[in-house]
């Protein structure tokens, strides 16, 4: 599922749950982080699109970033 973290502004995919808050990862892959269910809601389909076609962008860029998605990892 992919939801935004409305403490963080940022669009992430739910990895999981721990101790009661949400384990998410951004949508281009790259460090975990915790939220508060309370404060994360699921994304609309243009923020969904949005964070895809970033993500899609800064691979076809070759954009340097902590655990970016590369083609030859497969997802």
């Amino acid at each position: 599922m992919v939801v935004v973290d409305e403490d963080r502004g940022s669009v992430g995919k739910v990895h999981g749950r721990q101790d009661g808050r949400l384990r998410l990862r951004p949508i281009r892959g790259g460090r975990e982080w915790e939220a508060d269910p309370a404060r994360v809601r699921r994304a609309t389909p243009a923020e969904r699109l949005r964070a895809t076609l970033a993500a899609v962008n800064a691979v076809s860029r070759a954009e340097p970033s902590d655990g970016a998605w590369r083609r030859d990892e497969g997802e």
